[in-house]
Parts: structure tokens; sequence; C-alpha cells
């Protein structure tokens, strides 16, 4: 950060470079790599197919992208065996994936795991991570806002008690229940913040004794979500206090961001299917994209997708530079871009006709991932609450 001039009051502020928002060449090369992927593993058939059959998890592809292409790895450098990039590529890949409704837990594994990790400075689960060996999730509720980290003792869900004879100094058992996890049904690893003054983040075995994970019923079948369960497990402790505090925090932020990003994904997607269409569709012998109020819809929608792709790519770029703007880019990232993917696949599938209510068709599959990520990890309006908090602005009337 440097310090300019301010003409108007002779003084000195705060600013940061402006990053540059377009996507490098480096980073077009990985999309073009994913979206081959998903367009040949993943394609909507084989999405509605597996959310037919109740295997939303794709192992398979999941493996592929996390450790044949090291999607993984992106935010974990070289030492710990990942790729030493940044959130801007691992903006590419959210993307990507939420463009092809993708079965896979980047989000929960490659990106909130992996930041809380990264945070604890646990470097065996981060090797094994980036390997793609194991995949993790951070238990704490997707679609409603988990405690602040900073919060009393007794806000958290899961209780801490004293380990047994002959366990690991440091070790603890875990009891408690975490409502609708994203990503817990494909861990192998899940990272629970314990409850207690100072907060503590354990590591526990998603498949010992007494760990329970009951699959949800959720509007978006293509992440599925569970309630957590946990019945004195053993936990390996990976950060404690202000580390433990940073390292969730960080996880959230991170989260939200990069799911601003898969949003803007879900509504490019939704717009371009959707000019499609329209280009195709004939009634009285003429295209039904040439008609005047087909034309204003999607120019609005263009408008929400355009302004949605500024504000994820400026919430990507300042949390690969650590930027102080952070937390406002993010909250305005997340508002802008969870409003825009819902506005584009209702769009879809009105201007579709009737094909696209039906299931057989794609639409209802963005619909759903734009709404009920819309929803997660708080909503446009909680976080157009916390951009005004974040910048000094008054409450709106009555709030």
């Amino acid at each position: 950060m440097t310090a300019t001039k301010d003409s108007d009051t002779d003084g000195t502020r705060p600013t940061s470079a402006v990053p540059d928002l377009r996507y490098s060449d480096a980073e077009e090369q990985l999309r073009a790599v994913v979206r081959d992927l998903l367009a040949d593993r993943s394609a909507w058939p084989a999405v509605l197919a597996g959310v037919d059959a109740g295997e939303a998890d794709d192992a398979a592809l999941w493996h592929t992208l996390a450790a044949d292409l090291g999607c993984a790895g992106l935010l974990i450098d070289e030492s710990r065996g990942g790729a030493g990039a940044s959130y801007r590529e691992a903006a590419v890949v959210a993307e990507e994936t939420g463009r092809a409704a993708a079965c896979v837990p980047y989000l929960t594994s490659a990106v909130m795991a992996t930041t809380a990790l990264l945070g604890a400075g646990d470097d065996e689960l981060l090797g094994a991570l980036a390997a793609g060996r194991l995949t993790a999730a951070l238990a704490v509720g997707f679609a409603g806002p988990p405690p602040a980290p900073g919060a009393r003792a007794g806000s958290w869900p899961v209780r801490v008690a004293r380990p047994e004879d002959g366990e690991a100094p440091g070790a603890a058992r875990l009891t408690g229940t975490v409502g609708g996890v994203a990503g817990a049904l494909a861990a192998d690893v899940l990272l629970v913040p314990g409850d207690g003054v100072p907060l503590r983040l354990y590591a526990v075995d998603a498949t010992a004794a007494g760990v329970t994970r009951t699959p949800l019923v959720s509007l978006d079948a293509t992440r599925p979500l569970a309630d957590v369960t946990l019945d004195r497990v053993p936990g390996r402790p990976v950060a404690t206090g202000e580390a433990a505090a940073g390292a969730v925090a960080a996880a959230l932020t991170a989260g939200a961001g990069m799911l601003a990003s898969e949003l803007f994904g879900v509504a490019e997607r939704c717009l371009g299917m959707t000019v499609t269409y329209v280009k195709e569709r004939h009634q009285f012998a003429r295209p039904v994209g040439s008609f005047q109020a087909l034309k204003h819809r999607l120019a609005d929608v263009w408008v929400a997708v355009t302004q949605a792709r500024a504000a994820a790519r400026y919430a990507a770029a300042c949390l690969a530079a650590g930027d102080p703007d952070t937390p406002v880019a993010v909250a305005l990232a997340k508002a802008a871009c969870g409003e825009a993917a819902v506005l584009a696949a209702q769009e879809c599938v009105q201007l579709h006709g009737g094909i696209g209510f039906t299931w057989e068709h794609p639409a209802h599959l963005l619909l759903k991932r734009a709404k009920s990520g819309s929803l997660a990890l708080g909503t446009p309006d909680r976080h157009r609450a916390a951009l005004a908090a974040l910048v000094d602005l008054p409450p709106p009337p009555g709030g």
C-alpha cells in the first residue's frame, strides 16, 4: 500500500494499486483445460443422471480435477506440494465449476478447508490435500452465517472435553451437531471449530467411530449438504486462539469470494444459453430474439452479468494480493453475483418457454445452483449490510 497526496485536505490517504482485472494467459489456459474436462465428464445429462440416481458427488471427476489437473493444490505453495497459484486462478476454476454445475467439492475442500489449513499452518494435511489423497470440509453451516470467530463461549455448536487416557497431548473429545455442512459427505477430514475461549480448530477423521453424517434434502442437489453429529470423537488441534479465529475467518471470507466467482459462472452460462436459444427459436417467421421486449430483458441480464464479472474479479484480485480492501470487495461481489445469477437463471427458464420448465433441460439445475449459492455464506442483503458498515454508510430506514 502506498500513501498519495490528497489535494483537498493537503494530507495523505492510504491507497492501493488498482489490480488488473483482465484474465492472464495462464488463467485462460487453465480455464480451457478445466472447461474441456467438465464438458467431457460433467455435461448436463451426466449431472442430471447423477442427481436422479442420488449420487451427486462425482468422486472420479473430483479425483481427476483435484489430483490429475492439480486444482486441489492451487492455493498451496510448491514447498508443500501445491501449485503455488493464487485466488485469481482459483476463481477461474470456480467459474467453470459453476458454469457446469459440477458435482465436486472444489469450493469446500480446495478453497475453504485449504484456506483454513493455510492459516493454521498444518503442513501434513496441506500436503495430502495438494496431492489429492484427502478431501476436507470446514464444519460450519453453509446456508446460514456461523458464529463470528471471536464469539463468546457457547456460540459454537461443538463442545470440547478432555481426552481419554493414553491419547496424544492436546487432543480432545468433541461432541455436538453442525447443521447443513457442504462437502461433508465427500470429506475424509472435517475441520471442526471447538467451542470455548480461546477458540480451537480441530481435525477430525470423518470416518471415525462417533461421526454421523446425515444427508439433507437441499434445493441444490448438485451440492449435497449434511448434518454432522460428533459423539465424543477424538480431534487433533491444528490451531488455537487467534490463529484458529483467523483461520476460520479467512476460510469464510475466501469461500464467499470464490462462491461469488462460481455464481458469476452460473450467470454467464445462463445468459449464453438463452441468447443462443432466442436466436434459433422462431415464431411468426422470425427469431424470437428479434422481439424488442426480449431484447430489453436480455440487455438487463447482460448488464448484471458484466457488473458481476467486475465485482468477482476484483474480489479474487484482492484475496490474491491480501489487499486491505478484501472485506469490502468480497461483500460487494457476493451480493452482486448472487443477484445476477438468480436473475440470469430465472430469465433462462422463462425465455426458453415450455422446454425451460422441464426436468430434462439443464435450466433448473442452474436456477437451483444460483438460488442456493445466493443464500449460502451470507445472503445479498446480509452482505450489503456488512458493506454499509465497512464503508461507514448509514443503515436503510427502519434497518
